[in-house]
């Protein structure tokens, strides 16, 4: 009874201590869960999160993945013993579907192990729609090997064994997995500060390292499928062991797995690379690793992409500039890029000089700013360069055009005073999404990355630079996404991401804003006081690197590009000899008139030439024959493979002139 230890009384004054003691025990063991629609319940002890799920019904229960509790992503084992904000996970939730393809990738290396006992496992996050799973094993895995571990991945998962979390210190989970073989995780342990306690996941005979969470059992996992094998160096570094990387995706609906499939299907026949070889646009080789040969027709396509930025750049304030490819070491030691990128730097040397091949343009673009003086009239001060930049990319990571070592960016500064960022950024943002919709791109995402950690400049500045990015995104009513700590040492920036007709995104455009640099390479102004002020940099780009774009609307469009992009718009075709004269005088007058036209006067069958150029998919195909040449007219295909008939030349003419407007101009 209270107040009554075994027989003894104790002593009065002692009772309200005892009382308070027994009253905080008791709060803290009858812990209020408040759910996401308001309610609340109370438990008379510790609760987990499954256990609430349970109360709320068996039906939540059954679908629940994880919990995420004041803010926390949990296991549904996870216990409350205080008053907590409570939301059940399920695979109806995004943080489902991550906690599934996590999970996933333990199922992974669990049935690796009962496969391949003597392989090693490593590490195996979560990416973009699935998971891989990093192993150390004697041999390369196999075609049949992958069949056979995501057999063996269906059988764990039928088993539906529980997976349970317990917690080691960080020499007990050292011993652990040193005692079964497991010297990679030993390592990853050896590499965390000492006195951390860590999270060990157990399902079966399978146990791996994770903070977590997972789901509740195995058999929550169903719809899965491993997709490729590829090799990747432990640690990320060239000088490690190279490892085996075990690819696979994860859904909660069969059917969404089979559409993701189909969209993988898709890519794979737009490919930038096969398209590229198809179209006789560019090439790659391994003489000039990261570099792109660009043929006529891809060529001309790159052409028209500059030309019409190089006409939006003159349309809106921007001086176009040229500088140099080689600048002298001290130029980039002083701007701060020798001692974070000289790793990525191709460097050689001249009479005794260190020289850099320029791995960005906005150090040359200071000096440009800095020839004369500048007053606060000059402001803003706008600067552009369509720039040739080189970066010393691992080999591994270069792919086709759109990872490479040599590109050349839309590239353009815009020095101004801190009272004109607002105002800047705004007309930015106004002209980017007018670029990308030219382009074909009108689904366009927007992070807003913030200041990190490790950074230069007051707060006050910060402040002002973070506040006026948010207000000019706040004034165009635009959705966007916070990315807390992910801005530059610099200063913050805007991140600008397209999605494409696959539902991929692509981060192209960006816009940063930079206190550092222009101080530290002397870029002054005279401010409307004859003082001399430091002008803000803002670092912007729209497409971003010219290469990796034109690969993007290569495989967007297919290779069938809009009129005004496509380097060959039409091509005229004879059916005989007789009317070859006819056809080459139809050619000249439309590319006389600004368009793109070559002639096929080959003596093959006009079937075959037809079959010929739809494959190249040219947007028009001009057939003449004995009737055209008699009547002044020419018949028409579209790459559709429509037949528009026979028409005169100024009516398609008018047709074409109709179709390729655009804001740039005629291309």
């Amino acid at each position: 009874m209270v107040g009554v230890v075994g027989s003894s009384p104790i002593a009065p004054t002692r009772i309200p201590v005892r009382l308070d003691a027994a009253l905080f025990i008791c709060e803290r063991l009858m812990p209020v869960i408040r759910l996401p629609d308001g309610s609340e319940r109370q438990f008379d002890r510790p609760v987990t999160v499954g256990e609430v799920a349970s109360s709320i019904g068996p039906g939540l229960l059954r679908a629940a993945i994880a919990g995420r509790v004041n803010g926390i992503l949990v296991d549904i084992s996870h216990r409350m013993d205080a008053d907590s904000d409570l939301s059940i996970v399920t695979e109806k939730d995004p943080e489902g579907l991550d906690v599934i393809r996590h999970s996933s990738a333990h199922l992974l290396a669990h049935a690796v192990k009962e496969l391949f006992p003597e392989a090693q496992v490593t590490i195996g996050p979560v990416i973009d729609n699935g998971f891989y799973y990093d192993f150390s094993f004697k041999r390369p895995f196999t075609p049949e090997d992958l069949a056979a571990i995501e057999k063996r991945m269906l059988e764990i998962s039928k088993r539906d064994l529980p997976v349970t979390r317990s917690v080691k210190s960080r020499s007990d989970a050292i011993s652990f997995f040193k005692s079964i073989g497991e010297h990679y995780k030993a390592e990853i342990i050896e590499s965390i500060p000492s006195g951390e306690d860590l999270s060990l996941y157990t399902q079966g005979e399978f146990t791996d390292l994770c903070r977590g969470p997972h789901v509740p059992s195995t058999g929550k996992l169903k719809v899965f499928k491993l997709m490729k094998v590829a090799g990747a160096y432990w640690r990320g570094d060239s000088k490690n062991e190279m490892l085996q990387r075990i690819y696979g995706t994860a859904w909660t609906k069969k059917e969404d797995q089979e559409a993701y499939l189909a969209r993988l299907e898709e890519a794979e026949k737009r490919d930038h690379r096969r398209i590229g070889k198809q179209l006789d646009l560019f090439h790659t080789q391994e003489e000039a690793p990261g570099m792109v040969f660009w043929h006529p027709k891809g060529w001309t396509l790159y052409q028209t992409v500059e030309q019409y930025m190089r006409r939006i750049f003159a349309d809106n304030g921007y001086q176009e500039i040229r500088t140099p490819q080689l600048v002298d070491r001290s130029l980039w030691e002083r701007s701060g890029h020798w001692d974070k990128f000289q790793d990525m730097m191709f460097t050689t040397s001249s009479e005794s000089r260190d020289y850099a091949v320029k791995p960005m343009n906005c150090p040359c673009h200071i000096q440009v700013f800095n020839q004369g003086l500048k007053s606060y009239r000059d402001l803003p001060f706008r600067l552009a360069e369509f720039g040739s930049c080189h970066r010393n990319e691992p080999s591994g990571t270069l792919s086709g055009i759109m990872r490479v070592r040599n590109f050349t960016q839309d590239d353009a500064h815009i020095f101004c005073t801190e009272d004109q960022i607002q105002g800047e950024v705004s007309d930015f943002i106004d002209l980017l999404l007018k670029v990308y919709a030219d382009f074909g791109f009108d689904d366009v995402l927007v992070k807003l990355s913030t200041r990190p950690q490790n950074r230069v400049g007051s707060d006050e500045d910060w402040d002002k630079a973070e506040g006026a990015l948010q207000t000019a995104l706040d004034a165009r009513g635009m959705a966007w996404e916070l990315q807390p700590g992910e801005g530059a040492f610099y200063g913050p920036k805007i991140e600008f991401s397209l999605r494409d007709c696959l539902d991929r995104v692509w981060q192209c455009g960006t816009i940063q804003v930079d206190f550092s640099m222009p101080g530290r390479l002397n870029a002054t102004y005279v401010a409307e006081d004859n003082t001399r002020q430091i002008p803000v940099m803002l670092h912007r780009a729209i497409l971003g690197s010219l290469e990796r774009f034109i690969g993007i609307l290569i495989e967007h469009h297919a290779g069938a590009f809009p009129l005004w992009l496509a380097p060959l718009q039409a091509v005229v075709m004879n059916i005989s000899d007789a009317q070859a004269e006819y056809a080459e005088k139809v050619a000249q007058t439309l590319c006389q008139k600004g368009y793109r036209v070559q002639t096929d006067l080959r003596n093959e069958k006009i079937t075959y030439k037809i079959r010929e150029h739809s494959l190249q998919r040219l947007p028009y195909q001009i057939i003449v024959g004995d009737k055209e040449v008699a009547a002044g007219k020419v018949a028409v295909r579209t790459r559709t493979g429509e037949d528009l008939g026979q028409m005169s030349l100024d009516a398609f003419i008018d047709r074409l002139s109709g179709e390729i407007v655009q804001p740039g101009g005629k291309a």
